[in-house]
């Protein structure tokens, strides 16, 4: 499994995938495909009927020979020619009559079909999405996810819609005009449909050929949405370092991929589907010529059966009819080969294994007191989950072999305790492990070794949505969506009132700002709250927080980015959200936690340090150091900078 593409090693593993698809959506809506299919049925025999009897007309009514029809019995047709014209009429008429419901009754109910299918996998990939580990976000560029999530959905619906109708529609035209030829004339039948073989064998090579290109194709779009999806996300960064003409250069190489990729496969559908429009153009000009002959001086060669000029025509207008369906056959193995591509994507998706999920012994957490404790905790980034395609079997409870890794440790033996309602720092160089330590208590990732515990429970007894009730989660990067305010801060618990929002937003230092925009709480923040300052977006995260009202507080760093005035107004809302309850706080500014019951340092991920403000100072260690460069005491190149957490 290579690093850009995390799930392609469970996409090559998907057997099947169309069956399976049609297998597990397609099953429960069995009555509507089964009403289309049905009205294709009828549809398509009701338009062999004008041919078959156009050409009974031809020889009963107009030549004076038998008229006659096959599963009509003679004694229903008139013996008149009058009679025989209009029933011929009327047959004709009503044959296009019939066509013409059941061709709506087929579109309605495989639109139906295919559009259920369609939402069905899209909501439930969406779903999947939602529940797979932030390891897989860590690897997983947005775009190709999207893409999963809208191309991939839309290929299955067009084949579901598209191809497959279509497919059941050339079967039926197959089998009822070559039926209907073999009535008329089984020699000429043989002369008229010797083109299939040829047909059949061109379309298993083309198939043999595609399938590699459709994959490749497919995974170039999903590029191709990241790139866009990331030039867009950062236009901002974009503009102030003057990169747009770098970031054009860069969309234009990942579409020029997809350029290449895509006539890849039309050079292919470029020789495909004129030859299959050539073996049915030869089946139609071939049947003209030798039947032709046949009426004008007799049965040629090796042949010796009557053909009649009214057979003749039903002959030519069936195999006018052949031509359409067989040569759509190159639309239907494209959108088939399109569609088994995406729908691998697709399953490949679903089927990487969820490892932070509930044990079916999981309790609910209640009555949460805040004890917290991290004992002997060893964490190494996981990655791509799993490592390796046989991993996909392990489950995920399933301890050390579920914990399993190759990567870079980043946390090595940490173990300190917070009773509940006291507040422990997390403080050391840029990059020490902080904020990954205490993600931990969330579940976003698994311990690699040791454990964590809340209330005596460790995190893999208890629910995943209680635990994170009861975690109130403020980092860094406070993310809004494209909202109202009120709605950004009833995130999450969506039955509060607009008492309860208000209250929320005044207990972190946000109604009076709020109150002030024009729309007040009801004032639309934009994408990611563009419209909003990277303070007041905080206050909001804060509020949203507050609302939560949980037993445990982690503070990722909540006022590294905010002016000096800004952060008194956040931090002072932070003091009031985290009294009387457990607080852990990674710190920037180390005067925001100096009066914390604990001050753990982190160097390295390990814990070097740990003690109260004073009594670090007074070991005159790493601590010390940071205090005083933010002191202005000692020089900055006194702390090693390292990467970011």
């Amino acid at each position: 499994m290579n690093d850009e593409n995390p799930f392609d090693a469970y996409r090559a593993r998907v057997e099947r995938p169309l069956y399976r698809l049609f297998r597990e959506y397609g099953r429960p809506r069995l009555g509507w495909f089964a009403v289309g299919m049905g009205g294709n049925f009828v549809a398509r025999l009701a338009s062999l009927i004008p041919p078959l009897v156009l050409g009974a007309a031809v020889d009963g009514v107009f030549n004076d020979g038998t008229y006659t029809l096959p599963l009509v019995p003679a004694g229903w047709i008139p013996g008149a020619d009058l009679g025989q014209f209009w029933l011929s009429v009327w047959l004709i008429a009503g044959a296009f009559v019939v066509t013409a419901v059941f061709t709506w009754v087929y579109g309605v109910a495989a639109n139906l079909f295919a559009h259920e299918v369609m939402h069905t996998v899209r909501v439930d990939s969406f779903e999947k999405m939602q529940r797979l580990d932030m390891a897989f976000f860590d690897d997983k560029q947005t775009g190709e996810v999207m893409s999963v999530l809208n191309n991939d959905t839309q290929n299955l619906e067009m084949f579901l819609d598209n191809a497959l109708m279509n497919s059941a529609r050339l079967v039926v035209m197959v089998l009822g005009i070559s039926g209907v030829l073999f009535w008329l004339n089984w020699q000429l039948a043989l002369v008229t449909l010797v083109a299939v073989p040829l047909m059949v064998l061109a379309t298993a090579g083309f198939m043999r050929l595609a399938e590699p290109l459709y994959v490749s194709q497919r995974a170039t779009v999903g590029d191709l949405n990241t790139r866009l999806e990331n030039a867009l996300s950062g236009v901002e960064l974009i503009k102030t370092s003057g990169s747009e003409d770098y970031e054009v250069s860069r969309v234009r190489g990942a579409s020029r991929r997809l350029f290449d990729d895509t006539m890849a496969v039309l050079k292919l559908n470029y020789l495909y589907r004129p030859g299959m429009e050539m073996l049915a153009g030869l089946s139609f000009a071939v049947t003209f010529l030798v039947g032709g002959y046949w009426v004008f001086a007799g049965p040629p060669g090796p042949f010796s059966l009557a053909l009649s000029e009214g057979a003749l025509i039903t002959f030519l207008f069936m195999t006018q009819r052949f031509v359409t369906p067989l040569a759509e056959v190159s639309n239907i193995v494209d959108q088939y080969e399109n569609a088994k591509a995406s729908s691998e994507r697709v399953f490949g998706l679903m089927d990487i294994p969820v490892r932070v999920q509930d044990d079916p012994t999981a309790v609910e957490l209640t009555d949460v007191a805040g004890r917290v404790e991290y004992d002997d905790v060893d964490f190494a980034y996981q990655g791509q989950l799993p490592l390796a395609p046989d991993e996909a079997d392990v489950p995920a409870t399933d301890g050390a072999a579920a914990r399993a890794t190759d990567g870079e440790t980043v946390l090595h033996d940490v173990t300190f305790e917070a009773a509940p309602g006291e507040t422990v720092a997390v403080v050391g160089p840029t990059g020490a492990g902080k904020s990954t330590l205490l993600k931990l208590l969330l579940r976003l990732y698994e311990p690699t070794e040791g454990e964590v515990r809340l209330d005596g429970y460790a995190l893999d007894e208890v629910t995943v949505d209680s635990l994170r009730n009861s975690v109130g989660y403020v980092s860094q990067d406070s993310f809004l969506f494209d909202g109202t305010i009120a709605e950004n801060v009833e995130y999450g618990h969506f039955d509060a009132n607009a008492d309860e929002i208000r209250d929320a937003a005044r207990a972190a230092e946000a109604h009076e700002f709020i109150r002030d925009l024009p729309d007040g709480y009801d004032t639309r923040v934009g994408e990611r709250g563009v419209k909003l300052s990277g303070g007041q977006r905080q206050r909001i995260a804060i509020a949203r927080t507050v609302l939560q009202d949980p037993p445990v507080l982690v503070l990722d760093e909540a006022t590294s980015a905010v002016d000096t005035e800004t952060e008194a107004l956040i931090q002072r809302s932070l003091d009031r959200l985290s009294a009387d309850r457990t607080t852990l706080v990674i710190a920037h500014r180390l005067s925001t936690v100096k009066n914390a019951d604990l001050i753990l340092v982190l160097d390295d991920g390990r814990v070097v340090e740990r003690g109260t403000h004073d009594e670090l100072l007074a070991e005159d260690g790493l601590y010390a150091t940071l205090w005083g460069v933010q002191a202005g005491e000692r020089a900055p190149e006194a702390v090693v900078d390292r990467d970011d957490d």
